[in-house]
C-alpha cells in the first residue's frame, strides 16, 4: 500500500495511461480525484471505483472549469490536501512542416503546454508540503522525429516544467518529476484518423523499430508513475524516467 491514505489528483483519467494509473493508485491505498471530459466514461468509472474516487468533468483547456474543480475539491468534506498530482491530459498527432496549419499547432500547444501551466497554477495551492507531482512528457523530447516537431516541442516544454517547478516549489518540499512514455498502445492513436487497418499497420511499424520488439502498455507507464508518486522516490526531483523500451536510447 505505497500510497496509503494519500489523495491523488489525475487529469486525463478516463482511458489509457490515466485510467490505468488511477486503478493502480487505488490498489495501493490512495483516494483519487479524477478529471476527464467524457460524461458517460466518467459515470462508468464512478460506479466502478465507488466512494474512494471523486470523479469530476472538465476540459483542461477550460481555465474557468479548472478553477471550479479547485473550489469543489477545497469544499469536499473529509478530503485532505492533494498529496500526488499526475498531470496526464494531453493530445498527440503529427504536424508535417509543409502540411500543418495554425489550428493543429494551437491545439497541441494549448492542451499539452498552456493547460498544464494553468492547471499547476490553479491546483498547487491545494498541494500538501512534500507532495509529489508527475508530468507526462514523451520520448520525443530527446529525439528528432520527422513530422512531429510541434508535439516534440510541447513535450520538451513539459520536461522543462519539471525542472523549473521543482526549483520554484523547493521551499514546500514539493517534488516535480516527469515520466516519458515511448510508443504506448492507447486510444490516442485514433486521433490520427484513418481506418482500423491503418492504425494496426502504424502500430506494427512502430513496434518493429522498438528495441524490445513491442509497444508498451498503459500499465507499464502507471508503474513508473506510482514509483514517482511514492516515498520510494523521495530523493528524486526535477528528473525524468524514460519508459520507452529503449526507443530513444539505442
Amino acid at each position: 500500500m505505497r500510497l496509503n491514505n494519500k489523495v491523488a489528483l489525475i487529469t486525463g483519467a478516463t482511458s489509457g495511461i490515466g485510467l490505468a494509473t488511477a486503478e493502480l493508485f487505488l490498489e495501493n491505498g490512495a483516494n483519487v480525484v479524477l478529471i476527464g471530459r467524457g460524461k458517460s466514461r466518467l459515470d462508468s468509472i464512478s460506479q466502478k471505483f465507488g466512494a474512494r474516487a471523486m470523479v469530476l468533468q472538465a476540459d483542461v483547456n477550460d481555465i474557468a472549469a479548472l478553477k471550479n474543480i479547485h473550489d469543489e475539491i477545497e469544499k469536499k468534506q473529509g478530503l485532505k490536501s492533494i498529496d500526488v498530482y499526475f498531470s496526464n491530459a494531453g493530445i498527440a498527432y503529427s504536424t508535417p512542416l509543409n502540411e500543418a496549419d495554425s489550428a493543429s499547432y494551437d491545439a497541441l500547444m494549448n492542451t499539452n503546454v498552456k493547460s498544464l501551466f494553468f492547471s499547476m497554477k490553479i491546483f498547487s495551492p491545494l498541494f500538501s508540503d512534500g507532495a509529489s507531482v508527475i508530468l507526462n512528457s514523451a520520448w520525443l523530447n530527446t529525439v528528432g522525429a520527422p513530422g512531429f516537431s510541434v508535439l516534440a516541442a510541447s513535450k520538451a516544454a513539459v520536461r522543462s516544467f519539471a525542472r523549473s517547478w521543482s526549483a520554484e516549489l523547493l521551499e514546500r518540499k514539493i517534488r516535480v518529476n516527469c515520466v516519458s512514455p515511448g510508443a504506448i498502445d492507447t486510444p490516442i492513436f485514433d486521433l490520427e484518423g484513418g481506418t482500423k487497418e491503418d492504425v494496426i499497420r502504424a502500430k506494427r511499424d512502430l513496434a518493429s523499430k522498438i528495441p524490445v520488439g513491442r509497444m508498451g502498455t498503459s500499465e507499464e507507464i502507471a508503474e513508473a508513475v506510482l514509483f514517482l508518486a511514492s516515498d520510494e522516490s523521495k530523493y528524486i526531483l526535477g528528473a525524468e524516467i524514460m519508459v520507452d523500451g529503449g526507443f530513444s536510447q539505442l
